[in-house]
């Protein structure tokens, strides 16, 4: 891809330099936490020993990626003005706040006492089905890497945008960084830096946002004012479809499908699940709550407020591209020395996601497949060095994607969260709360959901083109349904909520979870965490 954009200034070495220090900190970060994750156990959850404070940073650093800041920010600003900003309210209440005090505690004792480490493992001993952790182990890996990918894709745009040099050289050194202190490190190391990374994405958003304000476009409170004055762009969402548009043009319609996608999304994403694995105590999980919220009320809400604000910057779409909207802005608002901030803002929102979602998928690889099926009595060891090594994988295939431009970014990162959280949000929360739930329930909503999910990418691409007035061919259609993506993801996640407990119920007598299982995943006593050991127990 060719460089569209130069730095405002002829001046690029504020930038540089800020970045070149920021890149030192990480790596002796790798360095020093090195010796915490010589074993699997300290390679995936840090021994399980993590506080509240770095548990919930860990946790809003894996939620906002470069994909919020510039994909959904950008888009969404340019198309919803100021009601962009409730994807970030919901963010907060829904995504963080509900899913802490819903999901962390439930999370943290079902998995100590299933002895479980990774999502599909805690499918299979949860719901007593061999099969069931492959199934979800395949599922996990083939749609974290389009996600990943488009986080390399919303970090290229900066790059391209602020440093003038080509976004696969962005890719390059985000992929190589990543690589270099998740191999080293592991998940103590992410921890340490998602800390970093999180007080980098506090400040940089803040001081952006002031910064944006102060300009003449905004002019403080008049630019607001004009915004509100828009019926399009002010704060409450217009509920008046298009002309010739359809449901999927609705203003009000589209925003409370995103609000549900990014919100409860995040309630079956392995990557996010995976931080309450780690957590400490209770007393981790209450502080984390609070915490997780905070950040997410400024990162997340301070991003979508940002965007709001691109139609006061730029008249029309670059290159039809509105993933191009937040560089275009920002490089042409800000000065030099902010814009390194900014790009070191936005390049550790994107290597927090990646190692999540790294670690995630060569973790389910490892355990659930590997250990799982290949080679039962593989030794610590060796799964400590596969798992790293699958790590270095994972991160090279998810760069090569972004290279290659499969799609825009919004729309890959809203089929990958939509069709991973569709497949898992319904065994996962029923798996956590209902002793009725069991693996036909579970099967039917992956199953189901997959199927639904590229069901409704065709058909709805179709009525899209046919709303037109097109005559589209298959891959036309494809395209357009992949462009829908957000509403296509809602539908898969209410889809599983709603056949997982049916199928369950439907299949009770046939796939009943033993009551010795049941006894000790909800004992009589809550407060005391059980450890389920099947071959100790026989």
């Amino acid at each position: 891809m060719p460089a569209i954009y130069s730095a405002t200034s002829g001046q690029v070495w504020p930038q540089w330099l800020i970045f070149g220090i920021y890149m030192a900190v990480i790596l002796a970060v790798a360095l020093v936490t090195r010796k915490k994750s010589t074993s699997v156990e300290g390679f995936m959850f840090a021994n399980k020993g993590v506080g509240g404070w770095l548990s919930a940073f860990a946790y809003g650093a894996t939620y906002f990626s470069a994909v919020v800041f510039v994909g959904y920010a950008g888009k969404f600003g340019w198309n919803f003005g100021l009601s962009a900003v409730w994807i970030g309210v919901g963010n907060m209440l829904i995504g963080t706040l509900a899913a802490w005090f819903v999901l962390a505690k439930r999370t943290k004792v079902m998995t100590t006492a299933l002895q479980a480490r990774t999502m599909p493992e805690f499918f299979e001993k949860r719901y007593q089905s061999k099969y069931i952790k492959l199934v979800a182990a395949l599922t996990i890996f083939i749609f974290l890497l389009p996600y990943s990918a488009s986080v390399y894709q919303g970090m290229g745009y900066v790059f391209e945008a602020a440093l003038g040099i080509d976004s696969m050289w962005c890719v390059l050194i985000l992929a190589g960084l990543t690589a270099v202190y998740l191999f080293l490190g592991g998940y103590f190391a992410t921890t340490i830096t998602d800390f970093i990374q999180g007080i980098i994405m506090i400040v940089g958003i803040t001081v952006t946002v002031f910064m944006l304000l102060a300009t003449p476009e905004m002019n403080w409170g008049e630019g607001l004012g004009e915004l509100m004055r828009d019926p399009n762009l002010t704060l409450i969402p217009n509920t008046v479809t298009p002309e010739g548009g359809t449901f999927l043009n609705n203003q009000f319609f589209s925003i409370v499908i995103l609000v549900c996608l990014t919100s409860f999304g995040m309630w079956g994403l392995p990557q996010s699940i995976h931080k309450f694995y780690a957590i400490k105590d209770d007393a981790a999980i209450k502080k984390g709550a609070v915490i997780s919220t905070v950040f997410s009320a400024i990162v997340g809400c301070g991003a979508y407020f940002m965007g709001s604000m691109v139609t006061r910057f730029v008249d029309t779409v670059p290159d039809g591209n509105a993933d191009k909207l937040i560089p275009t802005m920002l490089v042409e608002n800000l000065s030099s020395a902010l814009l390194g901030l900014i790009i070191v803002l936005l390049f550790s929102a994107s290597m927090s996601t990646l190692a999540a979602l790294s670690l995630s998928s060569s973790s389910t690889v490892t355990v659930d497949f590997y250990k799982g099926y290949i080679k039962k009595t593989a030794p610590d060891s060796n799964l400590n060095i596969l798992i790293r090594v699958l790590c270095l994988v994972f991160v090279a295939l998810s760069a090569v994607l972004a290279i290659v431009e499969i799609d825009a970014i919004v729309s890959m990162m809203s089929l990958s969260w939509g069709a991973i959280a569709g497949c898992f949000i319904g065994p996962y929360v029923y798996g956590l709360y209902s002793k009725k739930a069991n693996k036909a329930g579970a099967y039917a909503s992956i199953i189901f959901s997959l199927v639904l999910t590229f069901a409704l990418i065709i058909g709805i691409g179709y009525f899209v083109t046919d709303a037109a007035g097109t005559s589209a061919t298959f891959g036309q259609a494809f395209k357009a349904g992949i462009g829908q993506s957000p509403f296509i993801g809602v539908m898969s996640m209410i889809a599983s909520m709603i056949v997982t407990p049916v199928f369950s119920l439907i299949f009770h007598k046939r796939c009943k979870v033993s009551d010795e299982l049941l006894a000790v995943l909800f004992p009589a006593n809550p407060a005391k965490i059980y450890v389920y050991n099947r071959e100790r127990r026989s």
